[in-house]
């Protein structure tokens, strides 16, 4: 269609509202979007309605297909309305929280369960998704940490091109988000200040958001938080700088929930007419949940501040989203005609989001109580989470806890002739009171069981946004159950679940085995069932390193060096950078999960000595299943720069690679190494590999020792 003969053809008011964006609640005529609510807040009219731009966090296709058909009526110019939507991992058809798909190392599996996000989002009369959320985040604390793919920047890539093209095989438009490093909040305080160098932005901050952009996404949010003092949604230099004169991002550019308005909190904005000209200028195209366009843009206008050009280009690049999403031609979403039943929920969404759960699974700890016999005849399940279908996780989107398959219900599925008994064994909805009685009752049954499953962990609810933490650790009442169980029955395994990485040094020390399952969404308890029976061998690997102690926050593998390294990273060596009552390391780093059987590593090898300028060297070793079951092994190739004009990491994950070995077989797993792999940002901002000696590393974990060297010359 000709956009450019439509904008002609706008009135300002009708071109601001195509740059508005409202909650679902303005046009469902509820109370809250009445005068006295939302509405009078943002300064807006009923007859404001007729032309805006698109909503989010419509549901129900009835309601999506009423409120279109209300709209077209009324706009003369019969563009229709985007419906959006924060599909993050899954729309009626949970999969694991994005954190958990980080430890599947599998940019495959992550890709089909967007896809299958996507076709369920099109049924039910949504067309945007505001993910992939690649924010980098080396801070538990931080909430949204759950959101993310973890603290490595070349796993953040691999899996930001991975959702990006599952969500356009399923016809779905997606929006990378937020823009940018959202996760370096302060403090790992929702919301907070970021600073940081220009290196360590462009190193791991900004690489996944360009992966997303490479692969084609849709659209991308600007972040909350201010970056080096000035807001993203008001920051030219990171907005109309980087991702749109470097890197060529000319698509639409919406911004987070009510943040234009947010400039003036921050301190940077006078009034709305200031955050109005700082967001154009950075060259935002659609405001969510603000107005500050509708209300400032005229006079911004009329003092010469802003040009009408630049308002049509923001109109045309919102417009050109939905001339791509289909919207002209299919105003009700492309896949609407499709019966709602027969889409979501399907068999084989169930089963893809059960084997993502399934290969999200890390185990973190066992000494041989993992895997239980399914032979056994009497099996405890207990705890807080052992009951509940509430285990998907936050943004669930759709998402029905009645859907879900509970760990108790996929245990008993399982072993139909087994005797399988539940207790909560801790008191309050979220097993956060010590009750006596209740764990009086846990142990009779503990006691009188062949196997216990003990699940403990933090409620969906605890992870997310706003939902920062001080403490990551389980909490009294349920280390009280865990000492109880235990001392009744060693044949314990502790299911853990969470949204984040949690400091669990009591837990690792009492518990015989700790299977890590994240929030793993509508097939949990089928997953869980199969892995702590051995129908499915646990192959997940962390995507972000978990402390030992919530102190040691923010930690993360790839740190720098310093002129002090530490001599022993578990106790204190004077004047060394170090803590005076704890250890440096992370009780498990990144990359770490054991199986049920267990790789030896050796013959590491280098092809040569010497990499040339445009050429490559490649690295190898042999990778041995010593155990008794077929299992898959993650192969993780790191490299560490020894000199460099700028500090250099200790490692960086540079390649990774799954292999399946059946009992005593053993491969060669090879990587190739190129110059552009060793490219960083020196001391001149230039970004390109020096001349010197590196050393690379292949192993389980980030903790591999054995190296090669080689050098660039």
């Amino acid at each position: 269609m000709d956009i450019k003969s439509l904008i002609a053809k706008m009135t300002l008011k009708e071109k601001l509202m195509q740059l508005t964006q409202l909650n679902a609640e303005f046009f469902l005529g509820q109370a809250g979007a009445e005068a006295t609510g939302p509405m009078a807040d943002l300064g807006l009219t009923k007859d404001d309605l007729s032309g805006i731009h698109s909503t989010l966090n419509f549901r129900g296709t009835d309601k999506v297909r009423q409120v279109q058909e209300k709209h077209l009526a009324a706009d003369k110019h019969k563009i229709p309305m985007s419906f959006m939507m924060d599909v993050v991992h899954g729309c009626r058809t949970i999969y694991p929280l994005p954190i958990g798909m980080g430890a599947t190392f599998s940019p495959e599996t992550i890709a089909d369960c967007c896809e299958m996000a996507a076709r369920e989002s099109l049924a039910m009369g949504i067309n945007v998704t505001f993910s992939p959320m690649v924010d980098l985040a080396r801070d538990a604390r931080w909430g949204r940490i759950a959101e993310t793919t973890g603290e490595d920047p070349l796993l953040n890539c691999d899996m930001a091109k991975a959702e990006v093209e599952g969500y356009h095989r399923g016809g779905l438009q997606a929006c990378v988000k937020h823009y940018a490093a959202y996760g370096a909040a302060e403090a790992g305080r929702d919301y907070n200040t970021v600073d940081m160098s220009e290196r360590t932005l462009r190193e791991y901050y900004l690489p996944s958001y360009k992966a997303a952009v490479d692969a084609g996404v849709d659209m991308v949010m600007t972040s909350f938080n201010s970056m080096n003092g000035i807001p993203s949604a008001g920051n030219e230099w990171l907005v109309k700088g980087i991702l749109r004169d470097e890197w060529g991002f000319d698509k639409m550019i919406i911004s987070d929930y009510n943040a234009f308005r947010e400039l003036i909190t921050h301190g940077v904005a006078e009034d709305e007419e200031q955050a109005a000209y700082m967001a154009m200028k950075a060259t935002n195209d659609v405001e969510m949940m603000s107005a500050t366009y509708l209300h400032c843009m005229e006079k911004l206008i009329d003092d010469g501040k802003i040009s009408v050009a630049d308002v049509d280009k923001a109109v045309e690049r919102a417009l050109r989203n939905k001339e791509e999403a289909g919207l002209f031609d299919a105003p009700h979403g492309r896949a609407l005609r499709e019966s709602e039943e027969q889409a979501v929920l399907t068999e084989k969404n169930r089963e893809i989001a059960r084997i993502a759960a399934e290969k999200s699974a890390v185990l973190l700890k066992n000494d041989g109580v993992l895997p239980f016999s399914d032979k056994v005849k009497r099996v405890a399940v207990i705890g807080p989470f052992a009951a509940t279908g509430e285990i998907m996780g936050i943004w669930r989107c759709y998402g029905d806890g009645k859907d879900t398959v509970t760990v108790l219900g996929g245990v008993k599925k399982l072993l139909p002739d087994a005797s399988v008994r539940y207790t909560q064994g801790v008191g309050g909805e979220i097993g956060a009171v010590a009750d006596k009685a209740a764990i009086k009752e846990a142990v009779t049954l503990a006691a009188t069981s062949d196997a216990v499953i003990l699940t403990l962990g933090e409620p969906q609810g605890d992870s997310g946004e706003g939902n920062s933490k001080l403490d990551l650790e389980l909490g009294a009442a349920q280390y009280e159950l865990l000492d109880a169980v235990v001392a009744a029955n060693k044949n314990t395994a502790v299911l853990l679940f969470s949204g984040r990485p949690l400091a669990i040094t009591r837990l690792s020390k009492t518990a015989p085995a700790i299977l890590e399952i994240w929030q793993p969404g509508t097939e949990g308890g089928s997953a869980a069932a199969n892995l702590m029976f051995g129908k499915v061998v646990p192959e997940g690997k962390l995507p972000a390193s978990f402390p030992a102690f919530t102190g040691q926050c923010p930690i993360y593998y790839n740190r720098y060096n310093t002129g002090r390294p530490v001599a022993c990273d578990t106790k204190r060596v004077a004047y060394s950078s170090s803590y005076i009552d704890g250890p440096v390391r992370p009780l498990y780093p990144f990359g770490y999960g054991l199986s049920y059987t267990t790789f030896g590593y050796s013959e590491l090898k280098v092809s040569d000595k010497t990499m040339k300028r445009g050429g490559t060297v490649t690295v190898s070793a042999r990778v041995k299943n010593e155990g008794k079951v077929t299992a898959t092994e993650t192969a993780q190739l790191y490299v560490r720069d020894l000199v460099g004009s700028c500090v250099r990491p200790i490692k960086e994950l540079k390649g990774y690679k799954k292999l399946t070995l059946t009992p005593g077989e053993e491969k060669t797993v090879t990587f190739e190494i190129t110059e552009d792999m060793l490219a960083f940002y020196g001391a001149d901002m230039k970004r390109k590999a020096e001349s010197g000696e590196f050393r690379a590393f292949i192993g389980g974990d980030s903790d591999t020792a054995e190296y090669v060297t080689f050098a660039l010359e």
